[in-house]
């Protein structure tokens, strides 16, 4: 496509993240990355040099872009996309949403009225296993899920807690895949909540446990469902599915008689390749383009933000103490 016919982006806020935002901008069709805007003048010109655009102002580059990623920390989500929205400019805002609910429905508000795409940067939904096992679930009945996200990464600096910055991830995975209501939650937290284990019910039956941690040794993404006639796993990392069935009980003659024999079958279905920030980034530049629903809406990063809070509240309260 002619540069004059792509769409003007832009990234504010260019640390680990908001950089990798850049970085597949640069390199997606149809799209000029006309700047980059950070509160670190040097940092911002370090990117902008890197992917071959320019370091501006925030209110100069949101005069200059269409749409643009917000990636700074999570205290300022609301004042910069409430100013990029009234401006008219479509928002790809971080994960977490905003730190306070009222602040997310405002600008839920604010974009209908001004006709603006808000997609919230859940980046697991794009994950080509995640993808895959949605459709796999379309045939199945689920009974319990399982999550941990262990380990956090040491490369950024995190502002965000373990609940908000991991948790949160897997939260909006299990709002995507279970159409039900929670009726229950709980959480027990240690380390200053650097652990957190969460358990929810659903009104539909279901059950899940979500673990985070930052003081496991080790990186862990995984993602595991119960359902009525298999188990799948995920593997975030690998980008892997496997799915576990029992074969059918036989009774197998052999040279020393007749043998019970029930083996397991593990299915591994084919998931697409490809990156998924830049799936979550292609999404959000059609959606921008087209009008269309964004597959992680506002309201979807509203609602994890809040069963994420409840969850951080719940773990941070004193456990009560019983004599068993």
């Amino acid at each position: 496509m002619d540069s004059t016919n792509s769409l003007r982006v832009g990234v504010i806020g260019v640390g680990s993240m908001g950089a990798s935002h850049a970085r597949v901008y640069s390199e997606l069709p149809g799209v000029s990355l006309v700047g980059v805007a950070d509160a670190d003048a040097d940092r911002a010109r370090e990117i902008a040099t890197r992917h071959g655009t320019r370091a501006m102002d925030q209110s100069e580059l949101v005069e200059a872009a269409e749409a643009v990623s917000i990636a700074v920390p999570t205290a300022h989500h609301y004042p910069i996309a409430r100013e990029c929205i009234v401006a008219g400019v479509h928002v790809l805002v971080e994960k977490p949403f905003v730190a306070e609910p009222s602040e997310g429905r405002e600008l839920i508000s604010l974009a209908e009225e001004h006709g603006v795409t808000i997609q919230v940067g859940h980046v697991e939904r794009f994950n080509p296993a995640i993808r895959a096992v949605t459709e796999i679930l379309a045939n199945h009945e689920i009974l319990a899920i399982d999550a941990q996200r262990l380990g956090s990464p040491r490369e950024r600096r995190i502002e965000d807690n373990a609940v908000l910055d991991l948790m949160i991830h897997d939260i909006d995975v299990l709002l995507s895949v279970i159409d039900s209501e929670i009726d229950t939650v709980n959480a027990l937290g240690a380390e200053d909540n650097r652990y957190i284990d969460a358990q929810l019910g659903f009104e539909n039956g279901i059950v899940a446990s979500l673990t985070a941690s930052r003081v496991t040794q080790r990186k862990v993404r995984e993602l595991s469902i119960t359902a009525r006639e298999c188990w799948i796993t995920v593997d975030y990392i690998d980008r892997s599915v496997e799915i576990h069935r029992h074969s059918l009980p036989e009774y197998v003659e052999g040279g020393s008689g007749v043998h019970y024999r029930h083996e397991g079958v593990v299915e591994r279905p084919m998931v697409d390749s490809g990156e998924p920030l830049k799936k979550e980034l292609a999404a959000f530049v059609e959606c921008a383009e087209t009008g269309t629903e964004p597959v992680v809406t506002a309201a979807d990063g509203l609602r994890a933000l809040e069963v994420a809070r409840t969850i951080d509240r719940l773990a941070t309260d004193e456990a009560v103490e019983v004599d068993v």
